[in-house]
């Protein structure tokens, strides 16, 4: 289908702004122009709290935004623990407020999002590392949390799509933690979708091709971290028992295809996966919900299929 309306008003505001490619604004550069719409998700629903605690990680003290809806009947809730995106560079669990807050109202859920370390500075492992520890410091606090354990998921979007995938792997491999569902949203789980010089999608809807490669040079050390499957999702050599899958990608995404090839995996994996191509959408639309209100709305396609999987 066509570009949706609202999308193709926010990509007119957005080339009037007349901004360079995140591949010459460079880790400084951009980091400040992510800062300049804190909003950018919309309103923040009042009647989560929301509060902030730090764990340390094995490199850092890492702060860490947690969500919680108003009281319910049940003793302990699901739990989410989520890496937001930014490709690994830039962004804070802050801009992620609303889409937080309105996601554990939907599911009832405590959310805990990771503010990891970002690259250049903090190159992988350090990302994942944090976002795997994050994950037991859940698990160690669930009680006091009020988190059912048995009910935890991980998820993130775009690098945080990546670190999610990565995480659930992990638990599965090191088999100290069973991960109740993993939430991807539009990830980036393969330098490879973007090595050819014909990606569909490549320029002139936000997310380029040419600044993916550069997101992917920022976080990986080199070549031998492509065939490490805690860096690079796609290089794992078995997706078997992993848990159930919600996955979007959006129609028109530089990242589409690494999306679409992942979904594909895990499904001949046998994992139980449920996947919607949004038509008309771009990277990043969930994160738009300001200017764009499928941001908002496929908020509500998430929670029910995050519920389907957790209960209520």
């Amino acid at each position: 289908m066509a570009l949706d309306p609202q999308v193709s008003a926010f990509l007119e505001l957005a080339k009037a702004a007349n901004l360079p490619d995140i591949s010459v604004q460079g880790p400084t550069v951009a980091r400040g122009y992510s800062h300049a719409q804190p909003d950018l998700g919309g309103e923040i629903n009042p009647s989560v709290n929301i509060s902030i605690e730090f764990f340390t990680s094995s490199t850092a003290d890492i702060a860490v935004a947690i969500y919680t809806p108003p009281a319910s009947s049940a003793a302990k809730r699901a739990g989410l623990v989520y890496f937001h995106g930014g490709g690994w560079v830039i962004n804070y669990i802050a801009k992620y407020h609303a889409q937080m807050a309105a996601m554990a109202i939907k599911t009832n859920s405590i959310i805990v999002s990771v503010n990891y370390q970002k690259s250049p500075e903090h190159k992988f492992p350090i990302p994942f590392n944090d976002c795997y520890e994050g994950l037991e410091w859940t698990v160690a606090n669930a009680d006091r949390l009020g988190i059912d354990v048995t009910r935890l998921g991980v998820g993130g979007d775009s690098a945080g799509g990546n670190l999610a995938s990565a995480v659930a792997l992990a638990a599965r491999d090191r088999g100290k933690i069973e991960i109740a569902y993993q939430w991807l949203v539009y990830p980036c789980n393969g330098p490879e979708f973007v090595d050819a010089p014909d990606v569909p999608n490549a320029d002139g809807y936000g997310l380029t091709q040419r600044g993916m490669k550069w997101l992917w040079e920022m976080y990986l050390n080199g070549e031998s971290d492509r065939s490490n499957p805690y860096a690079v999702p796609h290089a794992a050599k078995s997706f078997e028992g992993l848990p159930p899958t919600i996955m979007i990608t959006a129609e028109y995404d530089v990242l589409k295809a690494d999306g679409v090839a992942y979904y594909e995996k895990l499904k001949a994996a046998g994992n139980d996966v449920v996947y919607k191509d949004c038509p008309g959408m771009i990277h990043g639309f969930f994160n738009l919900g300001k200017y764009i209100d499928e941001g908002i709305t496929i908020r509500d396609w998430f929670a029910e299929n995050i519920l389907r999987v957790v209960g209520k």
